[in-house]
This record gives C-alpha cells, sequence and structure tokens, in this order.
C-alpha cells in the first residue's frame, strides 16, 4: 500500500505541525491520526496549543511548516476543498445576535454551498438533530441561553453534513442540564461523522470520547484510550478498601503475602471506618484473591473491596507533569 493510500484511509493525519507566532511557537512537530467515526477528545492546559491546532485543520490558519490531511487532502495545499468536508466550531462561537435561528443557518448552508434545492431540507435536518426545531427556529439568537447558542453553533457544524466535525470547547459555560444534552448529541454523531472536540470538563470527555490527544506546550504528550494513558502513566491495580483498623495493618498483612502496595489516599468514614484506596504493583493482585487475604487476618476487619480507576483528571495531571520534568531535564544548562 502507497503512502498515500494509507492517509486517505484515516480522516484525519497530521505529521510535524508546526505554527509559529514571531519567536513564540504555539504547537511544535505535533503528530497524530484520527480513524473515521472515531470521537476523540483534545486536552491540554491554556495556551498549549488546542486551538491552534483546531483552526489548522479546519483551513481557517496556515501552519508554518508540517503538513495536514483531511481525507487524503493536503489542508495546506487545498483549503477550500477542506472546508467542505469540515464542520467547525470555533471556542466562544461568535453568532449575530439579531438574526433567528432559521435565518441564520439557512445564510451559513448558503456560504457552505448547500444547493438550493436541498438547503431547506439541510437545514430542517440539523435543527432537528440538535433540538432547534420546535423550541427555537424562529427565536433571535440574542434571546437564547447559553446551552441554546452552543447548539446552534453544533447545528452550524453540521450544515452540509461534513465528514468531520471540530469543536473547540462546545460545553464551556453550561450548567450539568446543558452539559449532557450537549453529550447526547456528540453521541448521535458516534460512527457518522469524526469528531474531534476539546473541553476542560474532563469527565465529558471520558463519557464521550472514544480516544484522548493530550498536548502540553504544543508538544502531544500522550494519546491512546483511557484504559491505555492509564497503564502509560498510572500503572498498577487500584482498590478501594473499607476497613476497620489501621491503614498499617492492611499494608502489613498484603506484604506478608508478597504483594507490594502503596496507599495513595486515606479518608475516616466514621469512628470506626477508614477508606483506602491502594496501588498493587505486583504480585497476584486479582480482587478475589485480596479478599481471600485481607478477610483472614484478625487485626483488621474488611467490609469491602471494589476495582478503582484513576479518572481522566488524575491521568491529564500526570501526562502533564511527565512532559514538564522532560523539559526541563533536556534544558541546557547554563553555567556560571
Amino acid at each position: 500500500m502507497t503512502s498515500k493510500k494509507k492517509e486517505t484511509s484515516l480522516s484525519i493525519c497530521v505529521k510535524d505541525l508546526t505554527r509559529q507566532y514571531g519567536a513564540l511557537t504555539a504547537i511544535n512537530k505535533v503528530n497524530f491520526s484520527v480513524k473515521f467515526g472515531e470521537v476523540v477528545g483534545f486536552l491540554g492546559p491554556n495556551g498549549a496549543g488546542k486551538s491552534t491546532t483546531m483552526r489548522i485543520l479546519s483551513g481557517t490558519m496556515s501552519a508554518t511548516s508540517g503538513s495536514a490531511w483531511i481525507n487524503g487532502i493536503c489542508v495546506a495545499q487545498n483549503p477550500r476543498k477542506v472546508k467542505r468536508k469540515v464542520g467547525y466550531m470555533p471556542e466562544n462561537n461568535p453568532l449575530p445576535v439579531d438574526m433567528r435561528v432559521v435565518e441564520y443557518l439557512r445564510f451559513r448552508a448558503r456560504l457552505k454551498e448547500v444547493p438550493k434545492s436541498k438547503l431547506n431540507d439541510c437545514v430542517q435536518r440539523v435543527m432537528e438533530t440538535c433540538d432547534l426545531a420546535r423550541t427555537a427556529r424562529r427565536k433571535i439568537i440574542g434571546t437564547l441561553s447559553k446551552g441554546f447558542r452552543q447548539r446552534v453553533g453544533i447545528a452550524d457544524a453540521l450544515l452540509g453534513d461534513p465528514e468531520i466535525i471540530i469543536m473547540d470547547e462546545p460545553t464551556i459555560g453550561l450548567d450539568p442540564h446543558q452539559i449532557q444534552g450537549i453529550r447526547k448529541l456528540i453521541d448521535n454523531l458516534r460512527g457518522k461523522h469524526t469528531v474531534i472536540l476539546s473541553s476542560h470538563i474532563l469527565p465529558e470527555i471520558e463519557r464521550s470520547c472514544d480516544r484522548v490527544i493530550i498536548i502540553n506546550r504544543g508538544r502531544i504528550v500522550a494519546a491512546g484510550s483511557g484504559h491505555d494513558l492509564r497503564q502509560e502513566f498510572l500503572p498498577g491495580n487500584r482498590f478501594s478498601l473499607i476497613i476497620e483498623g489501621t491503614a498499617s495493618c492492611v499494608t502489613s498483612c498484603l506484604s506478608e503475602s508478597g504483594f507490594d502496595t502503596v496507599i495513595l489516599e486515606s479518608t475516616r468514614l466514621s469512628n470506626d471506618k477508614l477508606e483506602l484506596i491502594l496501588r498493587v504493583d505486583n504480585g497476584d493482585a486479582q480482587g478475589l484473591r485480596l479478599i481471600q487475604v485481607l478477610s483472614g487476618h484478625n487485626t483488621f476487619t474488611l467490609h469491602s473491596l471494589a476495582p478503582f480507576e484513576p479518572t481522566l483528571e488524575e491521568i491529564f495531571l500526570a501526562a502533564t507533569k511527565r512532559s514538564w520534568e522532560e523539559t526541563l531535564e533536556n534544558k541546557p544548562k547554563i553555567s556560571a
């Protein structure tokens, strides 16, 4: 298979993508790929390069060097053609406050060169997908809540049935109910479109995305499924235990049975009960085996034991911390 065929088998392929603003390097040799139908979360601290990368992929900004391919089309060489294949919702979702929802979407559909014969059906379809048809069709955008404005922005991105949807902070400023509505909307896109979205609400990324890409200081520092990232950045099996007794008794018991353990958290639930988050780095760290070992000890009482998975927030902090440490290690030392 030629390299070109390999590229066309992917929705998005990014190679050594770099963008500089004078002396400032916003992104530096960024590499990643996304398969068709995937929902991918793009995470990073403020100023990490998320929005810059998304703008380049959408064809609204040029790269300084490197390449980005959308369905086998080079963004730099064919930005107009790429824009037909990408629906882009920028951060803060700028919308005209004096237009009605249906008027704005018809206007945007014409700009996106939707054929006149299909324009009304296209607008109606995206309004129904984003739950705007019955509740907000004739409303003036300036009177809408933040949640409905975000829906209008997503409807805009869906116009013309693009193969790739890019959303920069689609849930920013929303309350929990509005976030849940946007999450359901994104779930409806799964498998029908390739979706890349950034968000600072990490639990939403974890619920909505098949895979996560983490960027820090303009470089990709981690990429993979939640399971893969847990294994890379927070290895070892974790368990939540509720006991009557002390943490030292638990670690002593497990050590005697050949387990190498670390207490990550200890929370007093009551005068008698203690909750422990335990990491087991070696041994036969299966729940049933641990129950057998811990239940047979007379210095404490085991009430419950359950697997405990690190959150995406913990993975994010571990990945960015590692990248900072590697940057410091590679920084040239200035001699006195």
